[in-house]
């Protein structure tokens, strides 16, 4: 599994509004300047963080964005699996697989189990952690 810069950058935005709490709402052009995140591209995947219901949105004048949940209750799963197409190590272990080998693959239980070792690590680290 590769982690992708949208991804990564959503982990990063997500840590930065966790060290600011849970009050006040963070302007977009702020969070993008402070965490070096083109505009745009932030914009793009905070859309899919609200979606996720991650943050929420306020509007107005003081409006931005903020959690909506503890720190310690977000983790690292949750906002990776937002913005990443899977977490397989191998595309065979991948939910659409369709190999017509897995019954006598003998490497395929390898392959579940690095799956489950990196699902349990990212669910192991809250936004608490990082802060």
């Amino acid at each position: 599994m590769i982690v992708s810069a949208k991804g990564r950058y959503a982990l990063r935005v997500m840590i930065a509004l966790s060290a600011r709490g849970q009050d006040a709402p963070v302007p977009l052009k702020e969070l993008a300047l402070g965490e070096e995140i083109p505009y745009k591209f932030l914009e793009s995947i905070m859309c899919e963080l609200v979606k996720a219901g991650l943050v929420e949105s306020v509007r107005g004048k003081n409006g931005g964005y903020r959690l909506t949940m503890p720190p310690e209750k977000c983790t690292a799963a949750d906002i990776l699996r937002v913005t990443e197409t899977s977490f397989a190590a191998a595309a065979c272990t991948n939910e659409n697989a369709d190999c017509p080998r897995a019954e006598m693959c003998p490497t395929l239980p390898m392959w579940r189990a690095l799956d489950l070792a990196v699902d349990e690590l990212l669910k192991k680290y809250t936004l608490k952690d990082f802060i």
